[in-house]
């Protein structure tokens, strides 16, 4: 049986720490500064005209109107905006599951579709099938959850 070097593993999981620390500073960074302003705004009229306004357009996907802010971070912030958003809204399982599934095909809009224009695709071609996507997820699982 061969010997685990003690250094090794000592060193490799405190690099691993040290990631890991990072990564949840990174996250923490966007996460709680969304998910605060948008508790925030719950306890304003701000958040009553929101949910009105989209309402009509979020019941299509069976959402509450106030989950259009959870697509608006996720598309023109990312995903952990989204999140963040998204942990301060009281929504259901099945309203987080939809919001999930319309974000997998369509966030970070913006940075997303730059890159993918760098690399020759329209732009127009890559908005058009990852909103449609997101659409048409949102329906069907909304028929179908």
């Amino acid at each position: 049986m061969e010997k685990v070097n003690p250094a090794f593993s000592f060193d490799t999981i405190k690099r691993g720490f040290r990631s890991g620390l990072n990564i949840t500073w990174k996250l923490a960074k966007i996460l709680v500064p969304v998910y605060f302003i948008v508790t925030i705004l719950k306890y304003t009229p701000i958040i009553n005209w929101i949910s009105a306004a989209f309402a009509p357009l979020m019941r299509v996907f069976g959402l509450p109107g106030e989950a259009a802010i959870v697509l608006v971070m996720g598309n023109v912030v990312n995903l952990y905006a989204a999140i963040g958003a998204m942990a301060s809204l009281d929504l259901s399982i099945k309203e987080i599951s939809i919001l999930a599934i319309m974000l997998s095909f369509c966030h970070s809009l913006i940075v997303e579709t730059t890159l993918a224009k760098k690399i020759g695709l329209s732009a127009l071609k890559v908005i058009s099938v990852r909103v449609g996507l997101a659409v048409v997820s949102g329906i069907a699982f909304n028929l179908f959850l």
